[in-house]
């Protein structure tokens, strides 16, 4: 009985084809709640207090307004056109622009930058409980936290959305103690949290753009991170769902989570939340920090598996099930917080900010411009590999020469209003590739041969 209740939970993750519209029956609450783990992070209370310590709380608070507008209409739209289809972003991307090998491209790396947040996030737990039990060395916690997420993500879309649904509570009941006691410790700053500034920095310029480039180096992944949800939403709930799953995880990410890291950053002079958290809620605050991070975490092992898994079957013809890809997940984060992730970490988020901007801003302008309005390549999208091309230059070309200007930028070769905007800069310059691409070869690659099995209610166009 257990065994076949296994088998069809694994089924029901179709993570080598795409979600029939028989098993496109979830909610938008439950998908929303599910795109939620990532929203309860306690990395965004970092980058909220690092923000507004560094550059003033007004830029921190104007680049989170600016962070939310943008994530939310990119999520939006890859909602959309994840739930139409009933693909995440690995498939869209196949019949999207990028041809069959090269969406490869784009899930190996979008794996290894979840594998990266996974080992970053396990070691803002494992720093929070060793302050606790010091006693305690750091590699064994390092096992023990990067080994629970595994079993947590043995039976798929169905165990996460009751995960997420059992410790949301308990999440924000922890949350809303940390305000109260913070409300009641006496603030190291004395007049508003607000009005904040670090000497010598001025509202706006600089110091708001190096917000904003802080900001570029989550966005991409906030808004592509959905899709892997929202290809089980119900048909019926299509519009109001890609509105709220596009919206509410980036207004609580950034927002609630961002806007609260501000608050108790000012108010404490503490960049840290694992240190704050433990000085505000003392052994809940170990608690809060393992049930947060476990959160994202199991969310971040879900996405890799299958990225990895697409990835292998498309360039190896290598499948074996999704459990396999959540045990590699799984370990190679474990190694990556043994070895020190954590001090390239701003190097690689760069990267990956670009790169990730750069692929949501071609995947809806595909859609968006060359589907819709230009008429070029297919009405729908179409992942399995007999009806495409291997390589489709669109996406390719677009992403790669987007990705490679857009990092020379970040590493400021370009200017100073470049760098802190390269990651931007990276996803306009892909846009209008990919329509100057889609009109130069008239579409040629999108698709070598029509299916005749998809159904109408899935075109886009």
């Amino acid at each position: 009985m257990g065994d076949h209740k296994a088998k069809e939970a694994m089924q029901d993750d179709y993570s080598l084809v795409k979600v029939p519209r028989e098993k496109r029956n979830m909610g938008w609450l439950s998908v929303t709640n599910i795109a939620f783990g990532i929203a309860t992070a306690i990395f965004y209370f970092q980058m909220g207090s690092v923000m507004a310590l560094k550059f003033g709380a007004i830029n921190a608070i104007i680049s989170s307004t600016y962070a939310i507008i943008v994530a939310g209409i990119l999520g939006t739209f890859i909602t959309y056109l994840s739930a139409k289809s009933g693909m995440n972003v690995n498939f869209l991307s196949r019949g999207g622009g990028f041809g069959y090998v090269g969406a490869s491209l784009t899930s190996f790396i979008y794996a290894t930058n979840f594998i990266m947040y996974c080992a970053f996030e396990g070691l803002i737990l494992v720093s929070a409980v060793h302050t606790f039990f010091p006693v305690i060395p750091k590699w064994t916690l390092i096992i023990f936290f990067g080994t629970l997420v595994i079993p947590l993500n043995w039976f798929g879309i169905k165990q996460l959305d009751k995960l997420q649904k059992w410790s949301l509570p308990i999440f924000v009941i922890f949350l809303i103690t940390a305000i109260v006691v913070s409300v009641f410790t006496p603030s190291v700053y004395e007049g508003n949290f607000w009005t904040y500034m670090p000497e010598g920095v001025e509202v706006g310029g600089e110091a708001l753009l190096f917000c904003i480039g802080m900001h570029h180096g989550i966005m991409g992944l906030t808004a592509l991170l959905a899709s892997d949800y929202s290809r089980f939403l119900k048909p019926k709930d299509i519009k109001i769902g890609s509105v709220m799953i596009g919206f509410i995880p980036q207004i609580f990410c950034f927002g609630v989570m961002g806007g609260l890291g501000i608050w108790f950053g000012v108010r404490l002079n503490e960049s840290n939340p694992g240190v704050y958290i433990v000085l505000l809620l003392g052994i809940g605050g170990a608690l809060f920090t393992m049930l947060t991070q476990l959160r994202i975490n199991v969310t971040n092992i879900y996405s890799s598996s299958l990225s990895l898994a697409s990835f292998f079957e498309n360039v190896f013809h290598f499948t074996p099930s999704r459990r396999f890809w959540v045990v590699v997940s799984g370990v190679t984060a474990m190694v990556l917080m043994l070895g020190g992730i954590v001090n390239y970490l701003d190097k690689a988020m760069t990267f990956q900010g670009v790169f990730l901007l750069a692929w949501a801003a071609i995947l809806v302008t595909d859609a968006m411009v060359v589907k819709k309005i230009l008429k070029i390549g297919p009405g729908y999208y179409e992942s399995r590999q007999e009806y495409l091309y291997k390589w489709n230059p669109v996406g390719v070309w677009s992403l790669l020469i987007a990705s490679a200007l857009g990092t020379i930028a970040a590493l400021g070769f370009m200017g100073e209003f470049l760098e802190s905007t390269a990651a931007f800069f990276a996803a306009l310059l892909a846009a209008v590739l990919t329509v100057l691409l889609a009109i130069f070869t008239k579409g040629k690659f999108y698709s070598k041969d029509a299916p005749n099995d998809v159904p109408k209610e899935d075109y886009i166009v």
